[in-house]
């Protein structure tokens, strides 16, 4: 008998907000009356509730130029962040393998050099710590 793979939980703000709260400085808050992440008062993410929905993302310009060509269904923009280092992003269609790079790609948008240095000596710390076992 042949059975399907079984069928992954779609992604939510809840599961974003997880994985971003790893990294040093994030914060929950709230943008125009909807759920968000902050590093230092920078909004890193928020959800929209606009019609088509989505997730707003910091994205440099290049990289969301090549997110949307890649998959349009997932990484879009509205005429609003035309000009604006930001992609939307569908979450019940995003990979959640690709969810890491992306936080982390948005929080060096935003995150001061006092807290890159702190996740380049937390990365340090983990891999010292990996190579003595």
């Amino acid at each position: 008998m042949c059975t399907m793979p079984p069928r992954t939980k779609a992604l939510d703000f809840a599961t974003v907000a997880a994985a971003a709260l790893e990294l040093p400085g994030v914060e929950l808050g709230t943008s125009y009356g909807t759920p968000s992440l902050k590093v230092k008062g920078r909004v890193l993410a928020r959800l929209r509730s606009e019609a088509e929905g989505a997730l707003m993302l910091r994205c440099a310009l290049l990289d969301r130029a090549m997110l949307m060509q890649a998959d349009a269904e997932t990484f879009f923009i509205t005429e609003h962040y035309r000009n604006y280092p930001a992609i939307l992003v569908n979450l019940p269609t995003l990979r959640r393998a690709a969810l890491p790079q992306l936080l982390e790609a948005a929080w060096q948008l935003v995150a001061t050099p006092t807290l890159k240095r702190v996740l380049a000596a937390q990365r340090a710390a983990a891999a010292a710590s990996d190579s003595s076992r």
